[in-house]
Order: C-alpha cells, then structure tokens, then sequence
C-alpha cells in the first residue's frame, strides 16, 4: 500500500491542461484545427488516466497534504500553492477530468464549422486546469483562486459567440450575479484567516471548536455561524441557489459542450464540493446548516416548475440542472454531505449526458432548439435516442439507474434530519420528483416520439431554412465523435450508482475528508442502519412513495404529450395566472432589470454627482486648488514693499515670541515697573 501520493504526478494531473490551453491559446491558427483539438483532448485525456491512478492508490490508502510553492509570507499568514488529495478531491479529479475528456472529443463534431475552433479548445483546456486546481487545493487561496479562475472562463464560455447580443448580455449576467456571491465567499475567507491566522484547511479545521466558542465583535452572533452562511452565500453564487440562480438558464446562450461540461456537470457543483471539503466548520452551525437546507429545498422545488413550461430543449435541460443543484444542497443541509458529493457525481454522468444528447439533436434539426419543432426522432437518430433516454432514466431515480440511489439517498437523509427546515425541505424533494419526471418525459417525448412536426415547420420557413439561418431538411444521426460520448456517458448513468452507494455512502471512502457529528446530525447513521445493500434499496425503492410519484408524472407527461395533446392547453387556461408568473420565471428577471438595475443607477449617479464632482472634484481638488488661491491673495496683502512695514512686523514678531517664552510673572513684573 502507498502511504503518499507523487507530487510529480499531481502537478501533470493539473498542469498538462494548462500547457496545451495556453500553446492553443497562442499558436491554435499557425498549428492549424486538428493539431488544436488533439493537444488539448489529449492532454486532458492523460489527466483522466493519472486521475484514475491516484484514485486507485487513494482506495489503497494513499494521501498527499503538502505544500508544492510558497508564494507569499506576511506575517504569519503563509500564501501557498499546495494539494490535498483524499477521497473527496481524487473523486472530483476523476469526474472533472472524465466529462471534460468526453466534452473535448464531442466538440471535434459539434465546433467542426465554427470559425473560433481553437479558441473554443483552448477555453476548455484552460477551464479543467481551473477546476482541477480548485478541487486539489489544500488551502482557501488556492481554493479562491481556481473559484474565480472558474467563473472568468465561464464568462469567456458563454459569450463565446460575442456578436451576439443575447450571448454578451447573458455572460455579463453570469459575471455579475456570481460576484455577488463571491462578496459573500471572500468575506468567510477573511474572517476565517483572521480567526484563525492561516488559510490552510487543515489548521482552520483544527481550530474549528475555538471559533465555535467566539462571537462576531458587538453582536451576539457565532462567528462560526456568519462564516459557514458567507462561504455558502460563494456556494449560492456558483452553484446557482436561490435567488442568485438567475444566470444560469440565460448561459445557455454558449455553445451546447459548455451546458455539459460547465453547467451541468462540474463548474456550478464547485459550491457543492465546497460545502463538503468545509463539513468540519459546518457541523458547528446548526443555524448555517438549516439556511442551508431551506435555500436547497426552495430551489428544488420552484426551479422544477419552470422547467415543465420552457420549448428550449438546453433550457429545460438547464432548469432541471437546479432543482437538482438544490437536492444537493439539501443533502449539505441535512449533514448527508457525502451523498450529496455521491449525487454530484451521478448528476455529472447524466446531466452531461443529456446536454450532450440535446446538442446532437440539435445537429440532426439543423440547429432548431424548439421542442414544438421536433417529433418522431428515434427512428432518425437512433443512438441519441437511447442514450437520451437512459439519461432520462436515471434523472427521474428509476430504480437500478444512478439517480435512483442518490436521489433516494437523498430523501431519506432529509427525513431523517430534525434541524428546523428539515419538514418543509422533505416536502420540497418529494414534490420535486412528480415535477422531475413531468417535465423530463415531457422533453423525452416531445422529441422522439409522436407526430414529426419539423416537417410543417420547414415548409412554414420556406422549404427547409430555420430562424438561424441554417439549411434544414430531414433530421439524422450525429457523427460518431458526436455519438462516442453519449454512449460513454450513458454507461456510468445506468449502472454507476448500483456498484458505488455502498463503498461511497457506508465504506471508508470519504473517511478523514469529511467529517459529520453523528451525536447531533443523526442522518447519515440512520441511513446506515436501514441499508442493506444496493439489490434491497432497489426492490424496497419499488414501494417506496418517490417511485410512484415519478410514475405518476411519467403517466400525466404521457397522457399530455402523446394521446390528449390540447390537454396543456386545458391546463394553461385554468391556471392562467400561475402560468403568467412561471413563464415570467417568478420575476426575479424583471426584478433584477428593472428595480435593482434602477436602484444601482441612482446609487452610481449619487456616487458620480456626490462622490466623485462633489466630494473629490469639488471639495478635495478643486477645493483645495481655491484654498490655496484665497491663501495667497491674503498673503500677498502683506507683500507691500515698504520697508517700515517689515520693520514693524519684526517687532510685533518679537513681541509674540516673548509673551510665549517669558515666564508670565517675569513679563508681568516686567510690565508693572
């Protein structure tokens, strides 16, 4: 058994995306297209396989916690470059690297026309080494550093395609909205090195009961309590929470391999790995956890419903994304933090699954995302069809797919949670599958099966020209650099989660990597004591409420979409004015654009009028200039050029100096003869 791990072999696992994102990046137009997109799929393919390395020998017992570079020494604040890898971090460099890996050889088909080829390559290159160096940091500066380095190539992601307004107003959205949370996240980072004096994980840990003792100065708040809800206002950001969840949706606006590989599968669960990897800190604040659970519970729940009236097919993929961001986070909530990290993977094979799949069916339409537009695909794209389907499947938990297990994991953990929350949040992940398997199935068979309606949209556009501007004409199966990936992502959404709950959940897996107090969060043990093997969870999940209620929504969206199709127009009448606001998407947008827009107008205006040609141009610089102007023209009275001015304002100078030096008595004695 390897007791380390090679630091060598970690900085390869991190740095070859770097190089080839950077030698794109400079050289991607003398290197020409396929040289590009070798480099780059290739380098991430060697981090996938040392990745698998280092999590076999991590299995074996091996761990590394080392420093590699010290940056910075101020005081006795040590910024550094160093990697903690354990059982958390080797599986988040194994899912990273897999799905980018898949990503890179999907985008050789999917990008083959598009004019910005190697710069696409060299962004996603450059993305992984950012995710990677979040996920492998053994301190909060680095863990910052790859948080940002995530959100800057996300920005560059989604508005990739920059002569489009809608792409450039959606990456400033993202941009924006992610430095509100990040405001949140560096303030718990600072009031932690503060505390604490370090910024490595491990001493902030061994430091937690201390903090868990102090109060925020000139409150009665725990300084525990306004740290953990910080970092996790940076986790609402990122991974998308209510209500900074609005970005999201609108980043679908980037080519289809950054739905799958950012914002599905890996750059919006950096919130999520976060929580887990602070889990020491965390288990002191119940009040940090409860927040925690009712902002998972609130964004499961009423992201799912807008999900069931969306026509986008990446939009309906994307809303689907959180809700189930928000069963990750009542997991976090719950203190089950390893079933959320066991969802986040299983999320990652099958989200990226389905945005990948979308993206092919996209190609096979001629680039039409208009689920109204579509019908009857399965005959024509076959191996999209089926791979679409077990992604389907495995998002809705049908039992012996992966989100069956960590799905109902889920569940169960909330159920067995008594933090304040904890009821409503059960409610919200039980209604939240009905609403899944809706609008899922609805998306499944609006698309490969029933009436082939692209055919009345080609004629109304002319004979085969969509709104892009794109040929159109009968829909067919993606090329196989296109297919290959579905296919390989389609195997770990059927059968990963069946072979992994039980070493994930009740092993050793996760053991010194993240830590629960089973003495006040009783969660996770009772879904311990009621396990008795994956084969039995499934037969047991068989009765279980959540299959049932995912039955009943595949049996509404079959009903709705397949035999009484004006039914939704039946329902969309009677519930008018629910489906105004769901369509507004609760309004948050109209909100954001035109109150908080508003409201940062007039606060800019004031700081511009007030601060900026008021105080600092007014009072600070042109003030001062006419102090000085008034001072000298009062001086200059005193300039007169004759001499027995001078003489006497001499003496009164001697005058003054005398009455402040002599003793008053002596002056006064003085005076008096």
């Amino acid at each position: 058994m390897q007791a380390t791990l090679n630091p060598n072999l970690l900085l390869v696992i991190a740095l070859a995306p770097l190089v080839s994102s950077i030698i794109v990046g400079l050289f991607g137009r003398s290197i020409g297209r396929s040289a590009s997109h070798w480099l780059t799929t290739l380098s991430v393919g060697l981090s996938f396989v040392l990745s698998l390395v280092v999590l076999n020998d991590v299995i074996n017992g091996a761990r590394f916690n080392a420093t590699i570079y010290d940056w910075m020494v101020v005081g006795k604040l040590h910024m550094e470059v160093g990697f903690m890898i354990d059982g958390l971090s080797a599986l988040m460099m194994t899912v990273v690297t897999f799905v980018s890996f898949m990503v890179h050889i999907y985008t050789i088909g999917y990008m083959a026309d598009d004019d910005g080829y190697q710069r696409f390559f060299s962004y996603i290159s450059l993305f992984t080494f950012s995710m990677l160096m979040l996920v492998m940091s053994n301190n909060m500066l680095q863990l910052f550093f790859g948080w940002e380095a995530v959100g800057l190539v996300s920005y560059l992601l989604i508005g990739f395609w920059f002569t489009r307004p809608t792409a450039v107003f959606a990456n400033m959205k993202a941009f924006i909205v992610n430095r509100v949370g990040d405001f949140g996240f560096i303030l718990g980072i600072g009031l932690l090195a503060a505390y604490t004096g370090s910024l490595n994980y491990t001493e902030i840990f061994a430091k937690g009961p201390e903090l868990a003792l102090l109060h925020l100065p000139g409150t009665d708040w725990m300084l525990v309590t306004v740290a953990c809800i910080s970092l996790f206002i940076g986790a609402m950001g990122k991974s998308a929470q209510f209500p900074l969840h609005v970005w999201l949706p609108d980043s679908m606006e980037g080519p289809t391999p950054i739905s799958a590989l950012i914002h599905a599968a890996t750059m919006v669960t950096a919130g999520i790995f976060m929580v887990a990897r602070m889990s020491p800190l965390f288990e002191l604040s119940n009040t940090a956890l409860s927040f925690i659970l009712v902002i998972g519970a609130i964004t499961a729940l009423f992201m799912g419903f807008l999900g069931v009236i969306q026509n986008d097919i990446k939009r309906v993929i994307a809303y689907s994304t959180l809700s189930q961001l928000g069963y990750m986070t009542v997991a976090l909530g719950a203190s089950a933090y390893s079933v959320a990290i066991f969802h986040l993977m299983t999320h990652a094979f099958f989200k990226a699954l389905l945005f990948l799949g979308a993206g092919s069916v996209i190609l096979g339409m001629h680039h039409d995302q208009d689920i109204r537009h579509m019908g009857g695909l399965r005959k024509y794209m076959p191996i999209t069809w089926i791979t679409f389907l077990i992604g389907t499947l495995a998002l809705t938990g049908t039992p012996f797919f992966s989100g069956f297990y960590s799905k109902d994991s889920i569940i169960e953990a909330v159920h067995a949670s008594d933090l304040p929350g904890s009821g409503f949040a059960y409610f919200a992940v039980v209604a939240s599958v009905f609403v899944t398997a809706l609008y899922s199935f609805r998306l499944y068979f609006l698309v490969f099966h029933g009436k082939e309606r692209f055919r009345d949209v080609a004629h109304a556009h002319g004979h085969g020209h969509d709104d892009h501007g794109h040929h159109g004409g009968e829909p067919h199966e993606s090329p196989w650099v296109v297919t290959f990936p579905l296919i390989m992502l389609a195997i770990p959404s059927a059968v990963a989660g069946y072979f992994l709950i039980q070493p994930l959940l009740y092993g050793h897996f996760f053991q010194g990597a993240i830590f629960v107090n089973a003495a006040a969060h009783p969660a996770m043990s009772d879904l311990a004591e009621h396990f008795h093997g994956a084969l039995a969870m499934t037969l047991h999940g068989f009765t279980s409420l959540p299959l049932w209620l995912a039955v009943a929504g595949f049996a509404t969206a079959y009903y709705a979409y397949m035999i009484n199709l004006n039914f939704p127009r039946t329902v969309q009448r009677a519930l008018g004015p629910i489906y105004t606001i769901l369509d507004h998407k609760y309004y948050f947008d109209w909100f954001n654009e035109h109150v908080l827009s508003a409201a940062a107008r007039l606060l800019g205006k004031g700081l511009w009028k007030g601060g900026d040609v008021g105080l600092i141009d007014g009072l600070l610089v042109n003030g001062s200039a006419r102090a000085v102007g008034w001072t000298a023209r009062v001086v200059r009275l005193l300039q007169t050029g004759y001499i027995y001015y001078y003489a006497l304002a001499m003496i009164a100078g001697v005058v003054v100096f005398m009455g402040y030096f002599v003793p008053g008595k002596l002056l006064s004695g003085w005076f008096i003869r």
